[in-house]
C-alpha cells in the first residue's frame, strides 16, 4: 500500500486540481501505483451497478505520442474558434497548450470508457456518464492522495474513432475521458477560486 498524504476528507476534494504545468514528465510512474488508484476508483457508483467501465491505461510512448497528437488537432481546431478571452481563459487556454506540447511525454495516460452495447442514446445521456465519470474523479482524488497529479480533458474525442482504431477499442464502447497522469512538482494545491455559493445555489426551485 502506497504511503497517502496526509490530508482530510475536505482538503483532498478541494485540492484535487486538474494538473498541468505541474506534472513531473521526468520521474516514472509505477503502474503498480495506477492500479492501486483504479482499485479504489471501482469503489464509485454505476447505475444499476452494471460496472460497464473499461479504464485503457497507456505506458508505451508511440502510443501515447499518437494520442498526444490527436488531441493537439482538435485542441488547435477548438481554441482557434474561441471568444477573446480573459486572464483566467488566457492561462488555462496556455495550460492547454502545454499539455498538447508535452502529451507524448507524460508517464501515463488513462482512458476512461464504458460499453454501450452501441450507438449512444439521443436525449438526455446523464445515465451512461453518470455510470463512468464519478470512477474518473474518483481516480483523479486517489492519485492526488498518492502524490501523482492527473489533468482531465475530453478534447480528444474530436478523434474519438481513431483513438479507437489506434487502441482496438470495440465500437460499443465509447470514451468519456482522457487522464494524464504523472508525479506532481510539489503537493501543495490550493482550492481553486470559484463563483461564489449563493450566485449558483437554488433551494425549492431556480
Amino acid at each position: 500500500m502506497t504511503e497517502l498524504l496526509p490530508l482530510d476528507p475536505d482538503e483532498l476534494l478541494t485540492t484535487t486540481r486538474s494538473v498541468r504545468k505541474r506534472l513531473d514528465l521526468e520521474r516514472p510512474v509505477p503502474i503498480e501505483i495506477v492500479r492501486e488508484a483504479l482499485e479504489v476508483a471501482l469503489q464509485a457508483p454505476t447505475g444499476s451497478n452494471s460496472q460497464t467501465w473499461h479504464w485503457i491505461v497507456l505506458t508505451e510512448p508511440d502510443l501515447k505520442k499518437r494520442v498526444g497528437e490527436l488531441y493537439a488537432k482538435s485542441f488547435a481546431t477548438y481554441y482557434a474558434n474561441q471568444a477573446p478571452r480573459d486572464e483566467t481563459g488566457q492561462r488555462v487556454a496556455s495550460s492547454a497548450q502545454y499539455l498538447a506540447d508535452v502529451m507524448g511525454d507524460v508517464p501515463v495516460l488513462v482512458i476512461g470508457a464504458i460499453y454501450t452495447g452501441g450507438e449512444l442514446p439521443t436525449g438526455n445521456q446523464a445515465g451512461v456518464w453518470g455510470s463512468l465519470l464519478p470512477g474518473a474523479w474518483s481516480l483523479s482524488l486517489a492519485l492526488r492522495a498518492r502524490g501523482l497529479g492527473s489533468a482531465w480533458t475530453t478534447l480528444h474525442l474530436a478523434y474519438e474513432s481513431e483513438v479507437a482504431e489506434l487502441l482496438g477499442i470495440p465500437p460499443t464502447v465509447h470514451q468519456g475521458v482522457l487522464l494524464l497522469v504523472a508525479y506532481t512538482k510539489g503537493t501543495d494545491f490550493r482550492p481553486a477560486e470559484r463563483k461564489p455559493l449563493d450566485k449558483v445555489l437554488h433551494i425549492n426551485g431556480w
